[in-house]
């Protein structure tokens, strides 16, 4: 399995996807080029574990916004836990008799708060390795479904450069974020949402460069667009 040196190059769908095809087992390793590292953790495939390097939601302020845990209980829970050096989840389940699906069901939005954290880098190095342990609390025995970590992640980045580059023909299904072959009112769908969103009328409080870098974005999707509907029957 061979993988991007950057995520500039690719998209977190399309390493998630990769990882996923190849039923691979190991750790992603995402690491910024200011020094921070991130690690998303598979088994056969599947994530099993997120780390960020940085603040990310606990588990108990996840059960606190959901209102399924009461502030005592969250405060002794929370302190059994550091005394003991045991997990947070585990001592709520044993001791406090919290039902494991509400643990459960609170640790899965959290793993994917995380890899929605990841999908907002733009850029970092990437590696991928089957030496590294996974954290305490790993979700080995209930993985995240493919269609919990595949669906509704981006393939194509959306990013712009100082200067309108040339628009390979054989890559504007990618740059429009449709699958080859997609019939024109997909097309079109797909076309519309970008403009709405990137087209520079749309952001009247951008600074000169940045309305340079949406401009740039705009003529690329635009080239991308005609490409496509040239060669759409109707």
């Amino acid at each position: 399995m061979l993988l991007p040196g950057r995520l500039r190059a690719t998209t977190l769908g399309d390493l998630l996807g990769a990882l996923h095809r190849a039923s691979a087992t190991g750790t992603l390793e995402l690491t910024e080029d200011r020094g921070r590292s991130h690690r998303i953790h598979v088994a056969r495939g599947l994530v099993v574990a997120v780390e960020l390097d940085g603040a990310s939601a606990s588990l108990a302020e996840i059960l606190r916004s959901d209102g399924a845990v009461g502030e005592d209980v969250l405060r002794r829970s929370l302190l059994r836990s550091m005394s003991s050096r045991r997990l947070h989840g585990e001592v709520l389940v044993e001791e406090f008799r919290l039902s494991p699906s509400v643990i459960g069901s609170a640790l899965r939005r959290q793993v994917l708060a995380r890899l929605a954290a990841l999908e907002r880098l733009t850029d970092a190095r990437l590696a991928f390795r089957v030496a590294i342990r996974p954290p305490r609390g790993t979700m080995h025995d209930a993985p995240l479904e493919p269609r919990e970590f595949l669906h509704g992640r981006r393939r194509t980045r959306e990013r712009g450069s100082s200067r309108p580059a040339p628009v390979d023909p054989t890559t504007p299904w990618a740059i429009l974020g449709v699958p080859p072959g997609a019939d024109i009112a997909d097309v079109k769908r797909a076309y519309r949402q970008l403009a709405r969103t990137i087209h520079p009328d749309v952001h009247p409080h951008a600074t000169d460069s940045e309305r340079r870098v949406l401009q740039t974005r705009f003529t690329e999707i635009t080239v991308a667009y005609r490409l496509v509907c040239d060669g759409l029957p109707g």
